[in-house]
């Protein structure tokens, strides 16, 4: 019997409601959307580090010349 903690308090899923199941299902699916997002967001801030360390290296081309 699965149980979720609410609030800190423990739940056992088996005696939610139908509706109760799908708000927590809705529930897990958004959670793992958004860990993907919050990892997306991560390889994009490399990226745009990466491409900031770039143009700083051709202004200081700039600069030197």
């Amino acid at each position: 019997m699965p149980k979720i903690s609410v609030d800190g308090t423990e739940y056992d899923t088996e005696n939610l409601s139908v509706n109760g199941k799908a708000q927590l299902a809705s529930l897990q699916f958004l959670e793992v959307q958004m860990q993907k997002l919050k990892n997306e967001i991560a390889v994009y801030q490399t990226a745009r580090a990466g491409y900031a360390a770039a143009l700083n290296n051709e202004l200081a081309k700039i600069e030197a010349a």
